[in-house]
């Protein structure tokens, strides 16, 4: 018994002394607690009071009161988690109190704790160039270039360009150029350095690098130019260089590129044929760049380099894919330049049909040739009034299996105007009305539907052509857009309320007559008009029909006659701007008279600033006062 006792004992004497040990260890385990929670109260505190500071000492330097900020600044600049916070409004604050050697001591403790922070050792220069030691700062931003290595490079360049030191942004690049010992390093970012200091001549050597080193950067090279480039001589010195580069490095294809490229910007289109075929034979291209260029020109209304350029694919490419195209529309391009210039010469478009009907004798009918009778068929119906022969043609192309559907949907529009030709407005506006369905959203479609807003416009339904017109205003395309836009204000403006359309209304049939070529019927008219209605609104928009139709049929004395009516009149400011720019190409152009027409031009620049004609009349300018050789 007394063994068991014994056990009995002992068992509860270690109960008893775990009982009380784990009661200790629980007491110095919540005391510990206590003493670390009580610690991160109190720093808490501290830390919450120290944010009041530092946010105090920030308003007050906002509010310029400096030495209430320098005070409390001092103060938390001894702490070093608070130091980086404060920094750049305390060396603000001594640099705006004039302490000097306060804020030299303060960056260079800054630097002693960060020396791997560029900005601060920035900061030093800075410091001397506001004491007005400008020979130390330049010394001492030098000897940072002089010794700065590859990794903190980019830091360096960046903080001067932060403060604003572009000279010495462009030495630290430079200086990197140097240390990699590779001419092409850091192009991008002297770049972007020479295109905000509009330092052209720079950019321009950057760029030639870039696209030398790298031709797949070519559109970032015409973009960055594009956008930096304004001033005319900056263009002329673009020219230079790359010509004096071609010299140097004929092989070099990114160069061509880029002068065909800088000759397009300037719309001197020969001398970018002139560079693109002497490229497409140098690289044996297939002709494509000439091609293009063709394009570019006839859309520009270039018309002899347009020809010279197809001109050239057919001589050169008898066998290539581009033949056939070249041949059609090198005789497209003589016939817009027939077209466009009057009066138009009647022999010459009967030269032209009798070229098309070679090329489809040669070629055959069938789908490749269907844009060759459409253009056949506008001639014979606008020009040669052969409307029925015009008709079969362009019904022969409708028809025509796996023709494009494209030039079946134009074919369609055409058909449309020789019925508005015929005086048939059921059948045009049927035909419109197809194209409309077939080709929704796309440019044809939208020019379907301008026929038909004009359409209405001539019957004098304002209220259905201002319906179309109002979709048509946001129209992709900008022509048709701006077309739309004219029409649209023409009829708002004549249809007011206090406004009778009857005005308008022999307006636009006479707009009609116009279109059907009546012009002796349409001019007597207008001349009615003007004795009908003296003064009313469409009396500058009068004048300048007449003056229209004088134009086509080269009467331009008499054109200039009424376009001087508008520009005379004060009371016909909405196509001021249109009629002195017409004045002005008309003697440019037509009579030959470069002076008036400078002089007609300038008066442009000057009284329309905002003018959708300044940009042509500017290089018309410079091109007759001998700014740009061509």
């Amino acid at each position: 018994m007394s063994k068991i006792r014994y056990i009995e004992h002992t068992f509860f004497w270690f109960v008893f002394r775990y009982l009380m040990l784990s009661h200790v260890m629980n007491f110095i385990l919540s005391l510990r607690i206590l003493i670390l929670g009580t610690i991160l109260f109190l720093m808490g505190q501290v830390a919450l009071a120290q944010a009041d500071d530092i946010a105090l000492a920030k308003e007050y330097f906002r509010k310029q009161e400096y030495e209430k900020a320098e005070s409390m600044f001092e103060k938390l600049s001894r702490n070093d988690q608070a130091f980086a916070t404060i920094y750049p409004e305390y060396l603000k604050t001594t640099l705006a109190l004039r302490k000097y050697k306060d804020a030299e001591k303060l960056v260079k403790k800054a630097i002693k704790k960060s020396p791997e922070q560029a900005n601060y050792q920035v900061d030093l220069g800075l410091v001397y160039q506001a004491a007005g030691n400008e020979d130390n700062a330049a010394k001492y931003f030098n000897k940072l270039i002089d010794g700065v290595n590859n990794n903190a490079l980019l830091a360096m360049a960046n903080a001067f360009e932060q403060n604003n030191l572009l000279e010495y942004a462009e030495k630290t690049y430079l200086q990197g150029r140097k240390l990699s010992k590779n001419e092409s390093e850091f192009t991008g970012q002297l770049m972007q350095l020479y295109s905000y200091q509009k330092q052209s001549e720079k950019l321009i050597n950057e760029i030639l690098n870039l696209v030398k080193v790298n031709p797949n950067q070519l559109l970032l090279a015409q973009n960055m130019l594009q956008n930096s480039l304004k001033e005319e001589k900056e263009f002329d010195a673009l020219e230079k260089a790359l010509i004096s580069n071609l010299q140097k490095y004929p092989d070099q294809v990114a160069y061509s590129e880029m002068l065909i490229w800088l000759y397009i910007q300037r719309k001197d289109f020969f001398s970018a044929l002139m560079q693109a075929r002497s490229l497409d034979k140098r690289t044996k291209g297939g002709g494509g760049r000439v091609m293009e260029l063709g394009a570019i020109s006839l859309k520009n209304k270039d018309y002899e380099s347009a020809i010279e350029a197809y001109d050239y694919i057919t001589k050169e490419y008898k066998t290539g894919p581009f033949y056939e195209i070249a041949r059609e529309r090198a005789i497209k391009a003589r016939e817009e330049q027939v077209r466009n210039t009057y009066p138009v010469d009647l022999t010459k478009i009967q030269v032209l049909v009798g070229e098309y009907e070679r090329l489809l004798t040669e070629l055959g009918k069938g789908p490749r040739t269907v844009e060759i009778m459409k253009n056949m068929a506008e001639l014979y119906a606008f020009y040669l009034d052969d409307k029925e022969k015009a008709t079969t043609m362009l019904q022969e192309v409708i028809n025509t299996p796996r023709a494009n559907p494209d030039i079946v949907a134009d074919a369609k529009i055409t058909l449309g105007d020789i019925y508005l030709l015929k005086s048939e407005p059921w059948e045009a506006t049927l035909l419109y009305s197809q194209v409309e369905r077939t080709h929704k959203e796309m440019q044809l479609g939208h020019e379907a539907k301008l026929r038909n807003a004009k359409l209405n416009y001539y019957k004098g339904d304002f209220e259905l052509a201002q319906e179309h017109l109002d979709i048509l205003k946001l129209a992709t395309s900008r022509e048709i857009a701006n077309d739309a836009m004219d029409l649209s204000l023409l009829i708002t403006d004549n249809t007011g309320l206090d406004s009778s359309t009857t005005a308008l209304a022999e307006y636009a049939a006479i707009e009609l007559l116009i279109f059907q070529n009546k012009q002796e019927d349409a001019q007597a008219k207008l001349d009615q008009m003007l004795r009908k209605y003296p003064g009313h609104s469409l009396t500058d928009e009068i004048y300048f029909l007449k003056a229209n139709i004088y134009l086509k049929a080269g009467d331009f004395q008499h054109a200039i006659t009424n376009l001087s009516q508008i520009v005379g009149n004060p009371q016909y400011d909405i196509l001021s701007d249109d009629a002195l720019f017409l004045m002005a190409k008309i003697y440019e152009e037509n009579l030959n008279d470069k002076a008036k027409a400078q002089e007609l031009y300038n008066s442009l620049l000057v009284k329309y600033p905002g003018s959708i004609f300044t940009v042509d009349a500017r290089k018309r300018f410079r091109k007759l006062r001998g700014d740009v050789v061509n």
